[in-house]
Parts: C-alpha cells; structure tokens; sequence
C-alpha cells in the first residue's frame, strides 16, 4: 500500500494499493481491448466523448483542487489553476480529433497518401511536483489520437489521478481505455516500461531517471518522449525595467515552492545593475507570504516530502550568504524563499537542480557573458531575458541553448504551444498544434493509376 501524506502537515490523508507487475499486465490487456474500438470510433465521436470529459471535469474544479491542496501542498489558487488547466487540455485535444491529417504527396503513376494511426497503448508516468496538468499533457493528445492511456502517478500524489480516471467514466469514456495505476517507480513504472504491449512512454521526472527508461526503451525501440529537469537563467540586462525584472524574480522560482523544471533559479545580473536590482530584490523576497497552502493569501506552500526537504537544506549551508524569507516552523516540509550570493559560478547550488525555492545571483559583464553564463549548464529547459533592446532579446534567444524562452516575463508553458528541453532536458516536445501527431504512427499507401482496374 501506498501511504500518502499532507505536506502542509505530515498527515497522513489515504492509504492506496500499489499495482505490481500482473496489475500492469492485467491493465495492459484491458486497455488494448478497448483501444481497438476507440480507435475504429467516428473521429467526432471520439471528439465528443473527450469534449464531455472536459465539461466533467469542469464540474469539479474545487473538488480536485483541494485534492491538490491535500496531497501536494500546491497553493489553492495554484490548484484550481491546473485542475482548470485539465479541462482545457482536453477541450483543446477534443479540437484536433477531426483535423489529424494525413497529406497527399504528388508522385508520377498514381496517388500518395499519409495516415496518421495511434500507436496502441499509452504509458504515462506523471510527476508529483504538478500531477494534475503534467499527466494531462500526454493522456489528452494520446486519447485524442485513438490511443489508450496507462496513468502511473508519483507513489505521493495518487489522488487527482484516480479521481480523474472516476471522472472519465463518468463522462462516457469506455472501460479500460484511461486507467490509473498508483505504484512505485521500480515496480509499476518499471513493468510499464518494459511491457511488450505499450508502445510508447511519456515521462516526466529527473533525469536520472529519464536516462534509465530511454535506455529499458531502446531495447525493444520503443518510443519515448522526456521531459527532464531544469537549471533556468533569468537574465537581467542592464537597460531592463529593473522594477519590473526585480519585482517577476521572485515567483519565478518560489511558484509551486520552486519544484518546478523551468524554476529560474539561476538570476544572472548585469554588473553595473546588480546593486540595484538586489535592493529591489530583497524585500520582494522577503515580503512573500508562506504558510496554509488553503489559505487564499498564500503565495508558497510546503515541499511534498521530508526527503526533498533534506535535498534543498544539503544546498543551503552556513557559510553561504544571501536573502532568506520566511517559513512556518512545527509539522510541515517548510523551507524559506532563499537567495544566495557571492558563490562561484561552478558551486553545486549554482549548477545542480535543487529542485526547492533556492535562486543563486551571478553578476556577469556584457552579452556574450551573459550568454556563457546561460549556458554553462547541462540543462536547457527555460529561461528569460529582461531588457528593453529588441536586437539584444533576439540575439540572447537565439543565442541561449533552451527549448522555452520568455522575454521581459517568466511565461513557459501553453498547453497550445510546444514545449521541450535542449541538452539534459530532454528528448521531444509536448503541448502545441503538433501534440497529437506525436503519437501516430505514419503510413505512407501509393495507389498505382497505370495498373489493372480496381
């Protein structure tokens, strides 16, 4: 059984079974039943059933965001967010059903056409840092695509995932085509991974293990896509609104209490503007508000475990300087908005994921400084550029080896444009016009016009 517990307040709140290796194969036998139907349905069909599937979920906005609350500790209006952000990942998913199309290719002696079909069954192994929308990335366009979907949640955050998986029937969606199997990584994940009958992987984690399900992956050359960890710059020209740029720093690595992939926890500062951007800086981080992730006022809750906890604090030791907020002491994962300052640019917090509200502030010289800084990383997930020059943000966002940049703001992801990593980050893209065709499989059919008559 899986215990899992309130972050906010080590509280134990549910007890689920943990799926083994014949739960895995029982589900994958039962989702490839029902595929075949799914996919055999008229496309608008299919586009209907998902449309309501959005409309049910819609319905229970609140109840899955206080089950965000409960076992994540997101922020309440953080929750609502992303059990908001489900609904539209399925309304948008719904809207490709009937424009997944194939192309016409001109040939001499006949006609070349394309089909686009799923692949079969879908793994889905969802991340505990956003369970919701993160699982979502990858069920909507899969379903929409005439797959079926196995959900394996993180072992701490199993509820939204299975009150969604209620929900889907709900909504008319058939048996078996959206399962949700709560489990521990070495032994759902693994089975999932290494079942025969799953054709593709979507996984969202570290990645460390990321590397270890591409490499399961290769042996059967089954695909995969992965969206990994994070090191993100935040970079802060001279010439930017340093108002602007200092007062977006702070959320732009303490949202979700900085467990966040594109967390912009590297803040790289002009030189000639570092003195005062850290004037500004300061109070804005300490003025964050910490505490009851149900209070409405709340801007940063508790981190989901005791383990990531002793992660982030192994980072922060005594002899490092910089800003510290404010955190609730007694029960809780609390950790407090942390800025660091004067670390070498190689230091472990300056380079490594901490994954926790932890930001280092690096001074650089001029561009092609910046540049160097930005990319001294083996990651290449996000990042963001503050200036006022339009030549200077093109150059820097051609220049920065990440797959999400934003230029004077913190915006990473859309569920309506792609998303993906450079480097370590990665492999694939989710999100955007092409969400569906990821997976499909391509059939090339020539019909000869010059042969006998059909």
């Amino acid at each position: 059984m899986l215990q899992v517990l309130n972050p906010a307040t080590e509280e134990p709140v549910a007890t689920v079974p943990a799926a083994t290796p014949a739960d895995v194969d029982a589900a994958v036998a039962r989702a490839a039943a029902a595929q075949r139907g799914w996919a055999a349905a008229a496309p608008a069909d299919r586009a209907r059933l998902l449309r309501r599937f959005a409309s049910v979920v819609d319905g229970h906005i609140e109840e899955l965001a206080r089950l965000e609350v409960t076992e994540a500790g997101h922020t309440i209006g953080n929750a609502r967010w992303e059990a908001g952000n489900v609904r539209d990942l399925l309304d948008f998913a719904a809207g490709g059903v009937e424009r997944l199309n194939g192309r016409q290719i001109p040939v001499a002696g006949g006609l070349d056409i394309t089909i686009l079909e799923p692949l079969g069954v879908v793994g889905v192994i969802a991340p505990w840092n956003f369970p919701m929308p993160i699982a979502a990335w990858a069920t909507a366009p899969a379903l929409a695509a005439g797959n079926a979907v196995i959900l394996k949640p993180a072992e701490t955050t199993p509820l939204t995932a299975l009150r969604l998986a209620e929900l889907a029937l709900e909504a008319g969606l058939p048996e078996g085509l959206f399962q949700v199997l709560p489990g521990t990584g070495p032994v759902a994940g693994n089975a999932l991974v290494e079942h025969p009958g799953i054709a593709k992987i979507a996984f969202t984690g570290s990645t460390r293990v990321g590397k270890s399900i591409m490499a399961k992956c290769a042996g059967q050359v089954k695909r995969v896509t992965l969206e990994l960890g994070g090191k993100s710059p935040n970079i802060v020209f001279a010439d930017a609104d340093l108002e602007a740029a200092a007062a977006a720093a702070p959320m732009a690595f303490l949202d979700n209490s900085g467990q966040d992939c594109c967390a912009r926890t590297r803040i790289l500062v002009q030189r000639s503007a570092y003195d005062r951007f850290m004037e500004l800086l300061t109070p804005a981080i300490e003025e964050i508000v910490v505490g009851d992730p149900s209070d409405e006022r709340t801007q940063m809750g508790p981190l989901i475990s005791r383990a990531q906890l002793d992660r982030v604090r192994s980072y922060v030791t005594d002899d490092l300087t910089g800003i510290r907020g404010k955190a609730p002491e007694g029960p809780g994962f609390w950790f407090p908005p942390t800025v660091l300052t004067d670390v070498p640019e190689d230091a472990p917090c300056a380079v490594e994921e901490i994954f926790g509200p932890v930001a280092v502030v690096l001074p650089f010289e001029d561009e092609a400084d910046a540049i160097r800084l930005a990319n001294a990383t083996e990651y290449g997930l996000s990042g963001s550029i503050w200036t006022r020059d339009v030549g200077r943000a093109l150059r820097a966002s051609r220049a920065v080896r990440a797959g999400n940049l934003s230029v004077n703001s913190h915006s990473s992801v859309r569920y309506w444009t792609p998303f993906g990593g450079y480097q370590q980050s990665g492999l694939g893209r989710e999100l955007g016009p092409d969400a569906l065709t990821a997976f499909t499989e391509t059939k090339n059919v020539f019909i000869s016009t010059e042969g006998p008559a059909l």
